[in-house]
């Protein structure tokens, strides 16, 4: 309680403490608010702030609020979803969310209080924090699909697949180097590779941009994105030097995709758990590396960066992998829903078919031709269909992004990708009511704009 002295209060020392350090944590919170923010404005975060907190723009709501990233998001009304500002800026993949909930309680995981204490998974392998259980499953479910070599490969695990794009350069650029080491990627290039480059301003390496520019004689990496994001083209490698060293970022070879047409068997290969299953969520990626020092000095930097992986997300994705693979290798499909591959080709080939057919209503969009191949695994011949659109402005609109946001319609800017401002990427993974309200705005405007 605290004691009257001289009319005044005094107070006992634990309040007086408090009293003390409130107002630096309140500094420290307006501080590194300030820092977000500055962040947001630069461009640096590029999902929008008002997709996180659900601002409106001009009066309207936006579609993807916080609401859409809940499990148990509100149902809008067919007018609050028209008025609504639609963000397919990013790629978060809640399509995948109806699916996951007809499978009901096959993936669900109880993990006990004692589980997951310690920081070790194995000892005995060379990625110490690799989860046994999450190994065996990844590795099954490539063997099934078809779509990479998994004999005489270490997988190293990491915090999504931009955790070991960063693991990889540490790796294979030399501490001791003159000059950082260049790294580079064909144009359209996925947009977060520069920032991720760049972000330490490291000695080690540097952006150097478009790979169809690098013409110097001396050591590089070449990103090979394939299917690629932002345009969804197969890729190879562009740049023709002896002093190059390949990483393949296959997050979007899946069949759901585009067809697996052989087992990817390159030295480094990415991939990621958020677009072979949809949970961006669990923060999930593994690469199968087969040089072992390099495959060592990966592992040292998540133990750097992370001290490891988290083995809860280990074991939920283990056992979604696995029900995957089960529902294939059984004699008999179950009948209570598609099989998951199924389901994102199904879903993926309406999605694209409903864009073609809004876009051909006018001449105020274009879209490239992807290719077209048989699949292996599904054993059907089909084009590519990616989880982005890369949709080009035509006539005299110089900046598809400005020209869709004034539409109510957030995308990304073709200059993020080291391409011209006539193009933008659309998401094409989002939730269905946000994805068919995209199209019937881009068919209005279509039809509004076109003579």
């Amino acid at each position: 309680m605290p004691s009257k002295v001289s009319g005044t209060l005094k107070m006992k020392e634990p309040m007086m403490s408090l009293s003390m350090t409130l107002p630096w944590l309140m500094l420290s919170v307006a501080v590194n608010f300030g820092l977000l923010l500055k962040l947001i404005h630069d461009g640096h975060l590029r999902m929008e702030w008002s997709g996180l907190i659900g601002n409106q723009e001009n009066g309207a709501p936006l579609l993807s609020s916080l609401s859409s990233y809940s499990a148990e998001a509100t149902l809008q009304t067919d007018e609050q979803i028209q008025l609504a500002l639609i963000n397919l800026d990013h790629g978060d993949p809640t399509m995948y969310q109806s699916y996951w909930k007809q499978v009901g309680d096959k993936t669900t995981v109880v993990i006990s209080g004692w589980q997951s204490v310690s920081y070790f998974s194995d000892t005995k392998n060379l990625c110490w924090f690799l989860e046994p259980r999450f190994s065996n499953a990844a590795t099954r479910l490539h063997n099934l699909v078809g779509n990479a070599e998994t004999a005489n490969q270490h997988l190293v695990v990491g915090t999504g697949s931009t955790q070991l794009f960063q693991a990889v350069l540490y790796a294979l650029c030399p501490s001791d180097a003159p000059e950082p080491m260049s790294i580079v990627s064909a144009a359209p290039f996925y947009s977060s590779y520069p920032l991720i480059t760049d972000c330490l301003k490291s000695g080690l390496y540097k952006w150097s941009g478009d790979a169809s520019d690098f013409d110097k004689n001396e050591p590089y990496i070449e990103l090979v994105t394939s299917p690629n994001n932002p345009d969804g083209s197969i890729r190879e490698p562009v740049v023709n030097g002896s002093r190059g060293i390949l990483v393949h970022d296959l997050a979007y070879y899946w069949p759901q995709y585009t067809p697996i047409s052989s087992a990817a068997d390159h030295d480094i290969m990415l991939f990621t758990l958020s677009k072979c299953t949809g949970h961006a969520g669990l923060r999930l990626g593994w690469a199968l590396v087969k040089d072992e020092a390099i495959a060592r000095k990966m592992v040292k930097y998540i133990e750097i960066s992370s001290i490891g992986v988290s083995k809860d997300s280990q074991l939920r994705a283990a056992k979604i992998l696995d029900v995957i693979a089960d529902t294939y290798e059984q004699p008999e499909p179950s009948n209570e829903s598609k099989r998951f591959f199924d389901y994102g080709y199904d879903e993926m080939a309406k999605r694209w078919r409903q864009l073609r057919e809004a876009v051909r209503k006018g001449k105020t969009f274009s879209l490239p031709d992807l290719p077209v191949g048989t699949c292996n695994f599904a054993n059907r011949t089909f084009g590519t269909q990616p989880a982005f659109a890369w949709l080009k402005c035509e006539k005299s609109i110089d900046d598809c992004e400005s020209f869709l946001k004034k539409h109510k319609i957030l995308t990304r800017g073709g200059m993020y990708f080291g391409s011209s401002k006539k193009y933008v990427r659309i998401s094409l993974i989002g939730h269905e009511e946000e994805y068919n309200e995209f199209i019937r705005r881009l068919s209005l405007i279509n039809s509004v704009e076109s003579p």
